[in-house]
């Protein structure tokens, strides 16, 4: 039981250092900082040029769905690396499989387009 909590110490005093290290990083800017900024400091800006509209306004649906396309067609890339990779070891059905997933894919590309997702009018 012993040699168990000896081979842990380790760990333990690393997770320790973790979390003094980023209280230190949370808390320290607190203490040192000039806690009175001007107002130049707190006000909004975005783009060289003051904040127009509301934050939190409406987006067109189109944009969350080119943002969910890309996120589809990403991680179709990255399925795809390890899979030319390691196409000699797992042999036909791991091709075959990797067939239907972009298949799959193919497929719902197809009905995006044809519902007009990717159109901008």
């Amino acid at each position: 039981m012993n040699s168990v909590v000896a081979s842990y110490f380790p760990i333990l005093v690393f997770l320790a250092i973790a979390v003094v290290l980023a209280g230190l990083m949370v808390f320290l800017p607190m203490v040192i900082a000039r806690q009175k900024p001007d107002n130049e400091k707190v006000s909004a800006y975005e783009c060289g040029f003051d904040a127009f509209g509301d934050a939190r306004g409406k987006f067109d649906v189109r944009f969350y769905l080119v943002a969910i396309l890309f996120i589809i067609f990403d991680l179709e890339v990255a399925f795809l690396f390890p899979w030319a990779v390691s196409l000699k070891t797992i042999g036909a059905a791991g091709f075959w499989s990797m067939m239907v997933f972009l298949g799959v894919l193919t497929v719902g590309f197809i009905y995006e387009w044809k519902k007009g997702a990717l159109e901008w009018e």
